[in-house]
């Protein structure tokens, strides 16, 4: 096999990136923007020794999941995946893929229950951070790439995003905005970056600035208020002057309105600041929360909620349980979280500032046990540190995981296991419909006495 060289192949499978595959004389060709049961012809780009990636120049035979795309810039935006296929497609797709990640890594057969597909494909996000190019245009990164791909109506964000990003793009060319330039780390505005709060229509602006101020903001607030009326509640700065791909930096500054915008999930009243973390799919967030909530069963139990945000998984259980200790090392999302159980009239959750594993090691040391512990961590997973705290320290009858990653969440799961933990079940669950990820929430339960 030759770059430049053409085949004819035959989809078998996608991988969790969302490239498909097929196989040309044992060799292992990916192809993006192909599904399971295309007949393509290829032109291989680059050859390594037992694989080699491709693009699909003309779909001969199409696969019977294979749809129009919608969307202008779906094959050069690096963000949707599957908007070439059918929906129901893309969540057979990825419930195996969480099934066959655990099997392998995880090293147990069990099946996963049905994947719980969104209930709406479009509009969905809650948040937004654009880029800008240097001519002042707002868009997303091309895949793996710093290259903006400019887009002004996402089809996965509110279309107010799209309107907001107007304002920008204007206000940018009328009063010749300076615009951060990655590679000299010089130029002022960096990103644009919008929040919606859902359930009230509260929405957010911040600029992320590489510098203190920002020219002409009265402007920009006067623009914004007029496109978003009463909807606006907020307008920030975001400082960032490192010079990192790291979005934002640790301090805001308000321009017009409140320091945060409030949302309401599983019940719970919500304050969202630039800083704080929020599920980007509040719909869905709350299927993934309630499936949390079953798996717990906080009634009358203590719940330790590791890596807990602004407190959102607990507090939704807190009317329920005994009591909630939730832990995170952000100061900004505890504040949000003790706020939130403020706000709510909560008066059962404590909030810990502090790195998981060395909470949860001190907690155990001063006697507090838990009967349930929920750890929704990063992508990267748990330590292994912290997973052998929670076993043989807290010793729960309950480990509830939420994972953004099946990979890291099937290596935990197997170093539980060890430690007298069986997975029960687990249960895929779809926030990022149209895109690569799947969220994952798995009940693992005390076998034997940890050692």
């Amino acid at each position: 096999m030759k770059k430049n060289d053409e085949i004819i192949l035959e989809i078998t499978d996608i991988t969790r990136e969302g490239s498909g595959v097929g196989k040309y004389n044992d060799m292992v060709i990916f192809v993006p923007l192909t599904a399971i049961g295309d007949i393509a012809r290829v032109k291989i780009l680059k050859v390594k020794k037992s694989f080699c990636y491709g693009k699909a120049e003309e779909i001969l035979t199409p696969s019977k999941d294979r749809i129009t795309p919608d969307c202008d810039v779906f094959s050069k935006c690096g963000g949707c995946v599957y908007r070439h296929m059918a929906y129901s497609a893309e969540c057979a797709l990825k419930e195996n893929q969480v099934y066959e990640v655990i099997k392998r890594i995880g090293k147990t057969d069990l099946k996963p229950n049905k994947i719980i597909g969104a209930e709406y494909t479009e509009r969905y996000r809650n948040k937004a951070q654009f880029p800008i190019s240097c001519d002042g245009k707002a868009g997303f990164y091309a895949f793996h790439s710093h290259r903006i791909i400019p887009c002004n109506n996402c089809l996965l964000q509110p279309e107010i995003f799209a309107a907001i990003v107007a304002v920008f793009e204007e206000w940018i060319s009328d009063f010749g905005i300076n615009i951060y330039d990655e590679t000299a780390h010089t130029g002022l505005l960096r990103h644009i970056y919008i929040r919606l709060a859902e359930k009230t229509q509260e929405i957010m602006v911040t600029a992320v600035i590489n510098g203190n101020s920002l020219p002409h903001s009265d402007q920009l607030v006067e623009r914004l208020k007029n496109v978003c009326g009463s909807a606006l509640k907020s307008v920030q700065l975001n400082i960032n002057k490192t010079d990192t791909n790291v979005i934002l930096g640790d301090k805001c500054k308000v321009l017009y309105g409140q320091e945060y915008i409030t949302d309401i999930l599983c019940g719970v009243r919500v304050r969202l600041s630039p800083l704080s973390f929020y599920q980007v799919n509040r719909t869905m967030a709350e299927r993934l929360y309630e499936k949390a909530a079953e798996y717990a069963e906080p009634t009358n139990k203590t719940v330790l909620d590791l890596y807990c945000g602004a407190g959102t998984i607990g507090l939704s259980m807190a009317k329920r349980a005994k009591k909630i200790i939730g832990v995170e090392i952000v100061p900004e999302a505890v504040e949000d979280a003790k706020f939130n159980a403020r706000l709510g009239s909560i008066q059962n959750a404590e909030f810990i500032c502090a790195d998981a594993a060395d909470a949860a090691e001190k907690l155990a040391k001063s006697g507090i046990s838990a009967d349930v512990v929920i750890v929704d961590p990063p992508r990267k997973g748990c330590s292994e540190e912290l997973i052998g705290t929670i076993a043989e320290k807290f010793s729960p009858e309950r480990v509830v995981y939420v994972s953004c990653d099946p990979a890291t969440l099937a290596r935990d799961m197997e170093i539980f296991s060890h430690l007298g933990y069986t997975l029960k079940e687990y249960t895929p669950v779809d926030l990022f419909p149209r895109t690569a990820h799947v969220e994952t929430v798995a009940l693992l339960v005390q076998t034997v006495s940890s050692i």
